[in-house]
């Protein structure tokens, strides 16, 4: 998987409220001179969000901050998926619960000429034109990277992209994107769109991302239930329930490990 460390400068344009819990932030400016999204649908950047009553070196450099300031000091890294790219436009959408966080509470505050600084991209999926079909299935965390890949697809592709958002309010004007709500553990109503699929005849192409716990439970139903090979899987949690990015990143690795084994071997 690619991914690119040089830190990158976007300045807010504009922002835009998509449904009551998604804002996209439009970054724009000198800064993004340069950048390149490359082949990937499910492109990434790191955000990094200064703390508070921390001064950074100018101009901002993460290796050196790295270098010279304790670690309780460095920024706040979140990822996020890239929504669009081009025109000088980086599109980036954030999904949004009040103050709870760090960079949703900044998307909702932010206001045009706002820096944003992120390294970047990372990449690794793009939908298989070799492919009969595609599957997709997420949650609000893999809209951006699931909209964007059903987006790339040609004229007359085969895909069942499934969603899963709060409610009607929730949903968003985007064509061949299904949408399921959400209604008791988070990420069942996606499980329960996958499970309830009759697979159409023909060699399918999934992308699955989300919440861990959900991610886990597709994971499994696809290799084991449905027979699919590792080569036919991007599948990975974007997050999950209970763990802040820096907690779920740090045992990310080793819960992905242990899930593979658990599920190779049942």
């Amino acid at each position: 998987m690619a991914e690119r460390s040089r830190v990158k400068t976007g300045r807010v344009l504009r922002t835009e409220q998509l449904a009551p819990h998604m804002i996209r932030v439009v970054l724009g400016g000198e800064g993004l001179d340069g950048f390149e999204v490359g082949p990937y649908t499910d492109s990434y950047v790191k955000l990094q969000f200064p703390q508070e009553d921390v001064h950074y070196p100018e101009p901002f450099d993460l290796g050196v901050i790295r270098e010279t300031l304790p670690r309780d000091q460095w920024p706040r890294t979140r990822t996020y998926t890239v929504r669009r790219w081009g025109d000088g436009e980086l599109w980036i959408d954030f999904v949004v619960h009040g103050d709870e966080g760090i960079a949703g509470p900044w998307a909702a505050k932010a206001q045009p000429g706002d820096l944003l600084w992120f390294s970047g991209p990372g990449g690794g999926y793009a939908p298989d034109a070799t492919a009969d079909w595609h599957l997709m299935a997420g949650d609000e965390s893999a809209l951006p990277a699931i909209a964007a890949a059903v987006e790339a697809l040609p004229p007359g592709a085969h895909v069942r992209a499934f969603v899963e958002v709060d409610g009607p309010d929730e949903e968003l004007p985007l064509p061949g994107v299904e949408w399921v709500h959400r209604s008791g553990r988070h990420g069942q109503a996606a499980v329960d769109a996958v499970r309830g699929l009759e697979f159409p005849a023909g060699r399918v192409h999934v992308f699955v991302h989300g919440e861990a716990h959900m991610v886990k439970e597709l994971r499994g139903h696809l290799r084991n239930e449905r027979g699919l090979g590792r080569d036919q899987l991007s599948i990975s949690g974007y997050w999950r329930l209970g763990a802040d990015e820096d907690g779920w990143q740090s045992g990310k690795a080793e819960w992905n490990r242990q899930v593979e084994q658990e599920q190779e071997t049942a």
